[in-house]
């Protein structure tokens, strides 16, 4: 089902919210995907307010990206009542929540904001055009995105780290005072998830003495599957099979842009020798956990292993298009690269000797400042923008799922 422009879905919300309503709501809530990223992390926060009676949740598609492909139908995919952007911008909320930035300004009601990757890293890339170059912005912190016709949109910023707040002074000075430290939800999770790391080999099928070599890519032409379309064909041919185990992630905005369809085709040779392609809505998480080692570049993934105490192998990383003085730099620095004219194998058995559990520890240490404690202060800024008492019980920090059984090799 896809919606009209007309189309007006009717709910718990807007001047009719009781005709149907059994369970009346006392408050009503916009959770907003910009493209697959934030979906996948508003599904870490929304169930933070989802089970509680007093609140009603609805989801929205804004476009304002060019990598919306599939979000209208994740959304539904995953229960949420979808409305379409034009009645969402025509109806008053009590709280609007969103991984991203984009035409919330359209929207009528408190908005507060969370990171959808690892925290801000990679700078904006530079717009192709005639006119001179200028300096480029932190992504996740463009002011032009936080600031318009003179108001900042959001009414609250969740950042993970304090350096974040920091750095919004410097790039957006007038939206530092409605910003705050509220820890990394993602990181939290995949924190709780250790203790399963034996199941989700399991389910992977990563059999005894077998290693697991994950494999990750960010978007945009310099990335590593950009630098190298022909990488985990490469790595699928050269690793045995017998040893090793393969999956890999790519960033959801590779298979927004260029269609499942494509994605599965180009790599239909690798999944053919073993490689499993993780969809872009789960189960990347469950394989970061499961790694025996990662080959990655400057993407949140590689940041996320590295913090897990995966060992880091760098396949690309353009030094100009990071950060400097972020976690992502810091990871450049001290990581080891792939180098393509050698054989792969030995050089991931090298990688394990390049890091100790300090540098693990240090990484998570620059990913977030408030360790375990995202869930609890992400519900609790909800509640107060939603001026509601927050309930008693401390929020779980729930395990990531395991992967879904449909991740095939077969297309």
């Amino acid at each position: 089902m896809t919606f009209s422009a007309d189309a007006w879905v009717p709910g718990p919300f807007g001047l009719d919210a009781l005709r149907g309503s059994t369970v009346r709501a006392q408050r009503t809530v916009l959770a907003v995907a910009h493209h697959m990223t934030s979906a996948t992390r508003l599904a870490d926060v929304m169930p933070l307010l989802e089970t509680d009676l007093r609140v009603a949740v609805a989801y929205t598609a804004a476009p304002a990206s060019v990598f919306t492909g599939g979000v209208d139908r994740h959304l539904r995919d995953l229960g949420g009542l979808v409305v379409p952007w034009r009645q969402a911008v025509g109806t008053r909320w009590d709280l609007v929540v969103a991984a991203s930035h984009g035409m919330l300004e359209n929207l009528h009601g408190p908005v507060m904001t969370v990171l959808h990757g690892a925290g801000p890293g990679k700078l904006l890339p530079r717009l192709r055009g005639a006119g001179p170059a200028a300096a480029r912005p932190v992504t996740g912190l463009i002011r032009e995105r936080l600031v318009v016709a003179g108001r900042v949109v959001p009414s609250s910023i969740v950042l993970a780290h304090d350096r974040h707040l920091e750095m919004l002074e410097h790039e957006c000075p007038e939206a530092r005072p409605v910003a705050f430290a509220g820890g990394d939800p993602c990181l939290d999770r995949l924190l709780a998830s250790l203790p399963y790391r034996k199941e989700y080999r399991r389910a992977l099928g990563v059999r005894a003495g077998q290693r697991l070599v994950f494999v990750s890519s960010t978007w945009n032409g310099d990335s590593l599957l950009g630098r190298r379309p022909d990488l985990l064909l490469r790595v699928a041919a050269e690793l045995p099979r017998d040893r090793y185990r393969i999956v890999a992630a790519l960033h959801p905005n590779v298979w927004a842009y260029h269609g499942k369809r494509q994605v599965m085709a180009w790599h239909a040779e690798c999944r053919r020798l073993g490689v499993r392609l993780f969809p872009p809505e789960e189960g990347w998480r469950a394989g970061l956990v499961a790694a025996d080692v990662l080959v990655g570049d400057h993407g949140s993934v590689t940041c996320y292993g590295a913090a897990l105490g995966v060992p880091v192998l760098l396949g690309a990383f353009p030094e100009d298009a990071v950060a400097p003085g972020t976690h992502v730099a810091g990871l450049g620095a001290i990581a080891p690269r792939v180098d393509w004219h050698r054989p792969l194998a030995p050089q991931l058995e090298e990688a394990a000797h390049a890091y100790s559990g300090r540098i693990h520890a240090a990484m998570r240490g620059a990913i977030s400042s408030r360790p375990g404690e995202a869930a609890r202060l992400i519900r609790g800024e909800m509640y107060r923008l939603l001026r509601l008492p927050d309930r008693e019980r401390p929020p779980d920090v729930e395990p990531v799922p395991l992967p879904l059984p449909g991740l095939s090799r077969a297309a």
